[in-house]
């Protein structure tokens, strides 16, 4: 018996021992000609060790323990780049796409990855490393970007975000860099209307499965970004593995996810990746279950295929589609009924789908183009029933409001080098796009052409400036609509002091077209509706930056900003201050005219240290004042003045043996309270809707945000797999931060909503 407990223990002892192996590879390219560079050094740190690009450009290491690396990547002529969030597990190959610039002296940025930024100033890189990491982001890109200096969620239902004061209308979704249609499920999620926004929703339809690295901008923007006011998320995929057949799956509180990626054949380089995902309350849905009296359900399908040839440059094909319903059905007996909900039947559907092409075209070895072909549709139902009409359930207004969305978008831009410190860039963008809303009792559509050139070039080896040019060309298919024509100047200046400091300063002349509603805004009956004749909002954009990296991976960012709207929707007539900056989802029954102005200023200070050393930490806030003026010439605080943000993301990894990995992880979100505008009791009383008080607009400021969350996970390898099993919690402290304001017909009072409280999503993930 003693032998045998001996060789049990000597048994376990060499299991928990183990080291388990996976292979980290990739390929290193030109950034501006996408042409392979072979002979470039690429080490890896901690351990130190190296190896050669071959002639395709591609590197490889092979059975290295898993665990977190550092790689670094060189080669002559070129900028070196650094990646220090690298992580390698078990059944599952980490694959890279490198992209080099040409040298110059540049700062060595904390938050480096494989491709040159996209901008000067206020731009961020999502990885999918920070959405798997950062607490209670539910895989979503847009959830990031609330640790983001100058970010705030607009709800915590959705993931609707107030960029540096502006309205989440004012912020675009991007694919592979072309403008989309609204890319989420069930986008009624957290509105005071219960009717869809334009840029938000409960949960991104694309899985992060697919995602590479997405750029987040929030101005001034380069000149090939255009009908855009407030901000960008442009989302890119990556490719499927080329060589090795590979499978994730996942079970969670929020649903089950799969994803499958390979080569097509051993033979090529084509490569696969496709992604299945179905709502876990929709398995509840299913089976009778309901959440506060909700049936909620969302299921999607997104791939990419990755086709490189070999004198045609590379194809990719690439599509996402998803549905969701939000269904709540009134208990029939109106002695339960707590508020006027309660009262209704409300049926919602939201379908949403997208495809695409990209090719990327090496034109010898100085220049290269690419070319990106994308259509996109949504559609959105809600019916609104009362059960039977009483005076707490009217009918007025209710029905069903029928929103349908499409748009096709077609982009081409030409890279052109002339030698290492001068590129051009050119090239425009064609989008078709047609709005139909039945509650309006019609649509509208537009044509947009926006061609751009801009030029990059280092006068110095510490300055570098690039300066652009973009123009917005439009026109509705309204009666008396005119063709709108916007020359919008870009412009930005880079100066290296020294290896560790930068100050930067970058502007830019920003134009928008409006929300459907305003075009189709009914406000008469008589023969004259609508307002066809509004041009796109216009705005210039100024920031000053300072930056500076330390050791460790380690870097302080501060930018100062100054947004001035003019060109803005308001009503025509003096008592009413009606303006777009404050729009969300509302109905507009008003004449509008381009005669509004708004101002948006303030500071952004961010401290980022990346993980390494098995911590990171990323704290960042903001100071700043958003404010509008409309017809009575009045300055008045604007719907998402919060005047500051604050966000502290970080989290420590602990070892346990050779084979588990725990990570704690915590977020904590302190934001200033978003305005609304005061409610008349007694005329709510009487009209039995809620009635606001004139001349009080968003007078109310609503208490601070509050929110911490928290991510626990346990990371576990095997032979050919490894396993993750985590906690988020949302709102660990179960705050009740208020959403907003509204007169309760049934209850006769004014009633504060407010938003989710602690929410608890257990998942585990299984990669091979």
């Amino acid at each position: 018996m003693l032998r045998i407990l001996l060789c049990l223990l000597f048994f376990a002892q060499t299991g928990f021992a183990q080291s388990f192996t996976s292979t980290i590879r990739g390929t290193v390219q030109d950034a501006d000609t996408k042409s392979p560079l072979a002979g470039a050094t690429v080490s890896l740190i901690s351990p130190q060790t190296g190896t050669i690009t071959d002639a395709q450009g591609a590197f490889r290491f092979d059975n290295l323990p898993t665990g977190r690396y550092q790689l670094s990547v060189s080669y002559v002529g070129y900028e070196t780049v650094r990646i220090p969030e690298l992580l390698l597990e078990s059944g599952k190959e980490n694959v890279q796409q490198i992209r080099l610039a040409p040298a110059g002296k540049q700062l060595n940025e904390a938050t480096v990855t494989g491709a040159r930024p996209v901008a000067f100033n206020s731009v961020q890189e999502i990885t999918i490393e920070q959405t798997l990491r950062y607490a209670a982001t539910y895989m979503d890109p847009a959830r990031v970007a609330t640790s983001f200096a100058g970010v705030a969620a607009a709800n915590d239902q959705a993931n609707g975000l107030v960029i540096r004061g502006n309205s989440p209308n004012s912020m675009q979704w991007r694919l592979e860099g072309v403008e989309i249609v609204n890319p989420n499920h069930l986008s009624n999620a957290g509105t005071f209307s219960d009717r869809p926004t334009s840029t938000g929703g409960g949960v991104n339809i694309l899985s992060t499965q697919l995602l590479g690295t997405s750029q987040f901008l929030s101005g001034p923007f380069p000149a090939q970004y255009g009908n855009v006011n407030g901000g960008i998320l442009d989302m890119h995929l990556r490719n499927g593995n080329d060589q090795k057949t590979e499978f994730t799956a996942q079970a969670s509180l929020l649903g089950l996810d799969f994803a499958a990626e390979g080569p097509f054949s051993k033979k090529s380089k084509a490569s696969y990746l496709v992604n299945y995902r179905y709502s876990f309350t929709g398995l509840l849905g299913a089976l009778g279950v309901k959440f506060g009296g909700e049936d909620i359900r969302f299921q999607d399908l997104s791939f990419h295929v990755n086709l490189p040839t070999v004198k045609a440059g590379t194809f990719t094909v690439f599509g996402m589609g998803g549905v969701s319903s939000n269904d709540f059905k009134s208990e029939g007996d109106s002695t339960t009924w707590e508020t006027q909900k309660d009262g209704y039947n409300i049926i919602y559907k939201n379908k949403m789908g997208a495809i695409g092409v990209t090719n990327d075209l090496p034109l010898g070895r100085n220049a290269s183009l690419r070319t990106v072909v994308a259509a996109s549709g949504l559609r959105t139902s809600r019916d609104a029933a009362p059960v039977f009409d009483t005076p707490s359930t009217p009918a007025d207004g209710n029905g069903e409001d029928l929103i349908k969305k499409r748009m096709v978008s077609v982009s081409s831009i030409l890279n052109v080098r002339f030698g290492t410190r001068s590129r051009m860039r050119a090239g425009g963008y064609l989008t078709w796009q047609k709005d139909i809303l039945t509650r309006y009792y019609g649509g509208v559509g537009s044509y947009i052409v926006q061609p751009f050139a801009s030029w990059n070039y280092q006068i110095t080896s510490s300055v570098t400036t690039e300066i652009g040019l973009h123009s917005l060309i439009s026109k509705l298919d309204l009666p008396s609509s005119k063709t709108n024509i916007s020359v919008e100047p870009r412009a930005s200046l880079k100066w290296q002091v020294n290896e560790k400091e930068q100050f930067n300063f970058s502007y830019g002349l920003h134009s928008q077209m409006q929300q459907p509603q305003t075009y189709l805004a009914a406000y008469s009956t008589t023969d004259f509706w609508g307002n066809p004749s509004l041009t796109p909002s216009k705005s210039h954009h100024f920031v000053v930056g300072y930056q500076r990296s330390f050791a460790k991976n380690a870097s302080l960012k501060v930018e100062a900003y100054w947004q001035e709207h003019f060109n803005i929707p308001i009503a025509v007539y003096e008592e009413d201050h009606f303006s777009a900056l404050n729009l969300i989802e509302n109905d507009v029954t008003k004449r509008l005219e381009n005669d509004g102005t708004g101002r948006n200023y303030g500071v952004e200070v961010s401290y980022q240290k990346l993980l390494t050393d098995n911590y990171y930490m990323l704290l960042s806030g903001s100071l700043y004042d958003a404010t509008y003026v409309a017809k009575d010439g009045l300055r008045r605080d604007s719907r998402f003045n919060g005047r500051h943000t604050f966000s502290f993301t970080g989290g420590k990894e602990f070892k346990s043996g050779n084979r588990s990995t725990w990570g704690v992880n915590a977020k904590i979100l302190w934001l200033g309270g978003l305005r609304d505008t005061p409610i008349n009791l007694a005329a709510s009383q009487e009209f039995q809707q809620t009635v606001y008080l004139q001349n009080e607009d968003f007078s109310y400021k609503m208490k601070d945000y509050f929110r911490p969350d928290l991510r626990i996970y346990w990371k576990k390898s095997n032979a050919k797999y490894s396993r993750t099993l985590a906690l988020d919690l949302q709102n660990v402290s179960g705050t009740k931060n208020q959403a907003f304001k509204f007169y309760d017909t049934l209850k006769k009072e004014i009633i504060t909503q407010t938003q989710l409280g602690l929410i608890p999503v257990l998942s585990y993930r299984w990669e091979f």
